[in-house]
């Protein structure tokens, strides 16, 4: 009788951090979001969670991504190259990505999907909103020294949580209302760095446990996902990361309900 009365839902933007095989924990969270039916108006996504969040965003089941993260090994992931950007051609990590979203286009997408990557030659953030998938999503996951960039449209580009790694700043600036920021940290060792790829991977952990916890407090909830002892190249832990994933989520699932009034 009074559904005039009832005040709009709110538009959810999810946002997804990156976080290498940590970020493996979306489809864990996205799992849960799903079987508890909270709506998604829009999926942020930076490294990882620009792959994770694309490739949903296209429509790819929650079960064929579990399988494909419960199948992957890092060796998959490795071409190494004459060092000259990076110390990995990149072309693999390409072809993975291709198999998630299988080369579509953002207009492609089911849910409206922004990809942050970042100009390495000029430092500012590059948001993706049309475009090839592939392309973008393998910027948005080039690691600096790690994978070479990739050029777009006349920029040099790599990974976008550089800036941003949880992207709520992005997502409020595209208008968001309610944002449900995932954040699966960063594992920080103590201990003895001898050559040059930890001396990468450890200076990210630093950079990026520290950008996390200034930006994931913009959002109106965090999905903060617990991964004890599990580093960046752990993917052969993948169970045991959508584990967490989903424990993470389920814990934060009540509030966002309250919230949202669903």
């Amino acid at each position: 009788m009074f559904d005039f009365l009832k005040s709009p839902r709110r538009k959810v933007t999810l946002v997804l951090g990156g976080g290498s095989a940590r970020g493996v924990a979306h489809v864990g969270v996205l799992k849960v979001l799903e079987r508890e039916k909270i709506p998604i108006d829009m999926i942020v996504g930076t490294s990882m969670g620009a792959m994770i969040g694309a490739a949903y965003s296209v429509g790819m089941p929650i079960s064929v991504m579990e399988d494909h993260a419960y199948k992957f090994v890092t060796k998959r992931l490795l071409d190494p190259t004459m060092p000259k950007m990076g110390l990995l051609a990149g072309d693999k990590l390409e072809a993975n990505i291709k198999a998630l979203v299988d080369d579509k286009q953002f207009e492609d997408c089911r849910i409206p999907l922004a990809i942050v990557t970042n100009d390495i030659e000029t430092g500012e953030e590059v948001i993706f909103r049309k475009g090839n998938l592939t392309k973008v999503v393998r910027a948005s996951c080039s690691w600096p020294g790690i994978f070479n960039p990739v050029r777009i449209d006349g920029r040099l580009l790599c990974d976008g949580g550089i800036k941003h790694s949880v992207p709520t700043k992005i997502a409020r600036s595209l208008g968001a209302d309610y944002i449900i920021a995932v954040d699966v940290g960063f594992c920080v060792r103590k201990g003895k760095v001898d050559n040059i790829f930890q001396m990468i991977v450890q200076s990210f952990q630093i950079m990026g446990e520290e950008l996390n916890h200034y930006q994931s407090r913009d959002a109106d909830s965090i999905i903060k996902v617990f991964l004890p002892n599990i580093d960046q190249a752990a993917f052969e832990k993948g169970r045991e990361i959508v584990a967490h994933g989903i424990e993470a989520a389920e814990a934060a699932v009540g509030r966002i309900k309250k919230d949202l009034k669903i």
